[in-house]
């Protein structure tokens, strides 16, 4: 097959029954990222389907969910203690899927969970009221706490090399539920969504733990390690920062973790997942509120928006790979059965390429860039089998409502 930048299929194709293309990238280890890095992307199916809708014929067809169920509860009998301690831990934002997944583990199966929180790099105001309403349901949580200068300069270099300012955001978040159920002895961890809700890891859709390469690593090189694209010994260096700041973002030794015998869940593999039905779950048992204007980019008003960073990392996701927040939103609610494809493709044609505006001079202001460092980055991250320039707009070469 042949490839072109970022690894990626020069062939563009689309899923037969979402919005999602060939063009999507599977789930991998952030801290090995750096700009020569290929990456691998999420196959179709010889029926011309996404791994996603793959796994959701499995989810809807081939799954008992009553002997899934079974399995929930024998698990929380393993774990459940009896003494009054923390007995799981659930990372989480506030958003719908982590409010369901709290609400039910303590209220329903009887559990005492403690929430942890990679803090979002730049919390919006809606962010924090449905942060705090998913503490105000009845739980403890547990915060980060990381050097902010460090955060800023991780996210500066990687928009500016990787075009993926996220990724500080993305490590955090992975490797702080593992550090944290260490330090408060709590040997379950559950996250949300399984990863072959997205087609990454189809592989494992049986199997109801976390892959903990996510947040392992066989031996920890300061060498073989980057943040931001930069190899970490090289940060360590520029910016003086001690290994004490950076540890948050370091992976954990594999054999470290496995001799603390943490198990990592998907809630998702339990419980049949819908994003759409999560949403009105969270507004029934919670105080969780939706936007009361549309999300930029989309046309959704309730998923990703507790960071203003959240905005950007759809944006330059539809620059680097052709898709954005409104294919990211339509593809779950086409599987969910809310809308058609055709009416999925519509939205996606309306409001994919819309540019963040909101928060954008919040963007250049948190990385201390300027509108014409931003743009070269943009521009330059296009892989040229994606876009052409007619005259002075960029196009997607071929858009999927140009595709059947």
């Amino acid at each position: 097959m042949e490839t072109g930048k970022y690894g990626l299929p020069l062939d563009v194709k689309y899923c037969k029954e979402c919005t999602r293309s060939n063009q999507r990238p599977a789930v991998t280890q952030e801290f090995l990222q750096n700009q020569n890095q290929k990456k691998k992307f999420v196959i179709f199916d010889e029926k011309g389907l996404c791994g996603g809708c793959t796994y959701n014929h499995i989810k809807n067809n081939k799954i008992n969910w009553n002997d899934r169920e079974k399995e929930l509860l024998d698990l929380c009998d393993k774990f459940r203690k009896k003494n009054g301690e923390f007995d799981v831990l659930v990372p989480g934002s506030g958003g719908k899927d982590s409010i369901l997944v709290a609400h039910q583990l303590k209220h329903k199966y009887k559990m005492n969970p403690l929430l942890c929180s990679w803090s979002p790099t730049m919390i919006t105001e809606i962010g924090k009221k449905n942060l705090k309403a998913w503490i105000d349901i009845g739980f403890k949580i547990e915060f980060n706490k990381v050097n902010k200068e460090l955060h800023r300069i991780l996210t500066k270099l990687s928009f500016l090399n990787l075009c993926h300012p996220f990724q500080p955001f993305i490590i955090g978040q992975k490797n702080f539920a593992p550090k944290i159920a260490q330090k408060k002895n709590i040997q379950l961890v559950m996250f949300g969504e399984h990863d072959a809700e997205f087609g990454s890891d189809l592989e494992r859709w049986d199997q109801p733990s976390m892959n903990i390469n996510r947040f392992t690593h066989d031996k920890i090189d300061y060498n073989d390690l980057f943040l931001g694209g930069v190899q970490l010994n090289d940060i360590l260096k520029k910016y003086n920062f001690t290994i004490e700041d950076i540890d948050d973002y370091l992976p954990i030794e594999t054999e470290v973790f496995n001799s603390n015998k943490i198990e990592f869940h998907y809630y998702s593999y339990y419980k049949k997942w819908n994003f759409h039905d999560n949403y009105y779950y969270a507004i029934n048992n919670s105080k969780f509120t939706p936007q009361k204007e549309r999300i930029q980019g989309s046309y959704d008003k309730y998923s990703s928006m507790d960071d203003k960073i959240d905005y950007l990392h759809f944006y330059t996701y539809y620059i680097k790979f052709g898709m954005g927040r409104a294919t990211a939103a339509s593809e779950q609610e086409i599987r969910a059965g809310v809308i058609n494809r055709d009416e999925g493709i519509s939205l996606v044609k309306r409001f994919d390429s819309e540019f963040p505006s909101k928060y954008y001079n919040d963007f250049l202001n948190y990385m201390q860039i300027n509108d014409k460092e931003f743009k070269e980055v943009i521009d330059r991250s296009r892989p040229d089998h994606l876009w052409e320039k007619v005259g002075s707009d960029w196009k997607l070469k071929k858009p999927i409502w140009e595709s059947d």
